[in-house]
């Protein structure tokens, strides 16, 4: 990734699915609003370096888009096997006023948890926020959060509210670091995360990890880099663009270009 690349803005963000119509009831349970499916241009599967045809359901949630791409040939399911530490694990962090209410349909729509014992408060210096981690029925990892009341001026809302973060499992701070300094972000505010809420939240055992906000120059969305000092997270073969594990975030920058970061999470790039 040349150091020239400039990531500006997050558009969206897009996962891949097997089926389509599936996942698009999920998201509208959990309160997104969907168009129909549109055809993804040729010239964007080849820069994907895939053949054949592919078709896009574009969702929203307040101001935050969510794509949901199918491509006739599809490729890898997500890692059953896969947890939090892991470096092929990406989360979509959603914002809402009402994290049980939102946890109790995320399970009735068909998510699978995670967490251990459902929304865990987190302690101040984690944030203070009340969080819980699932799947949806594809295997995407995604997080509620629910903030204390008046700590983050962003999510002021009611209900379901928008997409915060997303957050990635990554092998070393300093080169990640490196990386999306190189291309514009700055660091935010980290915070060492351990203790049985965090084990609670993970659904693992002895956890400690790192959490470094990467900040673009619109705040939010923006990008959580998470390493995980214990357990020691695994590789996994490097994600193919049509594999469901290969979520892309989208971005506004100063050129067109697919690009991945040290651990193999990809960033799609427009002007």
């Amino acid at each position: 990734m040349s150091s020239e690349v400039k990531l500006a803005t997050i558009r969206g963000f897009r996962l891949v699915t097997s089926d389509p119509d599936r996942l698009r009831a999920f998201y509208v349970a959990l309160g997104f609003t969907a168009a129909d499916p549109v055809p993804i241009g040729a010239a964007e599967i080849e820069a994907l370096g895939l053949v054949g045809d592919g078709h896009r359901t574009s969702m929203k949630l307040g101001e935050s888009r969510l794509d949901l791409d199918c491509f006739d040939r599809g490729g890898r399911p997500y890692p059953a096997d896969a947890d939090a530490a892991d470096l092929i694990f990406q989360h979509l962090a959603l914002v809402t006023s009402d994290v049980r209410s939102a946890w109790a349909r995320a399970m009735a729509a068909g998510a699978s948890a995670i967490s251990r014992r459902g929304p865990v408060p987190l302690p101040p210096s984690a944030g203070g926020v009340t969080a819980v981690k699932f799947r949806d029925p594809d295997g995407h990892p995604l997080e509620l959060l629910e903030f204390p009341a008046g700590a983050n001026p962003t999510w002021s809302g009611e209900g379901m509210m928008g997409i915060d973060h997303s957050a990635v499992s990554i092998a070393a701070v300093e080169d990640s670091i490196r990386f999306y300094t190189l291309h514009g972000l700055r660091v935010g505010n980290c915070t060492l995360n351990h203790g049985p809420t965090q084990v609670a939240l993970d659904g693992l055992e002895d956890v400690v990890v790192d959490v470094v906000p990467m900040q673009p120059r619109d705040e939010t969305p923006h990008v959580e880099l998470l390493r995980y000092r214990t357990p020691t997270g695994r590789s996994y073969p490097m994600a193919a663009t049509n594999d469901i594990a290969a979520t892309r975030i989208v971005w506004e920058a100063n050129q067109h270009a697919l690009l991945r970061d040290p651990d193999g999470h990809l960033h799609q790039l427009s002007r």
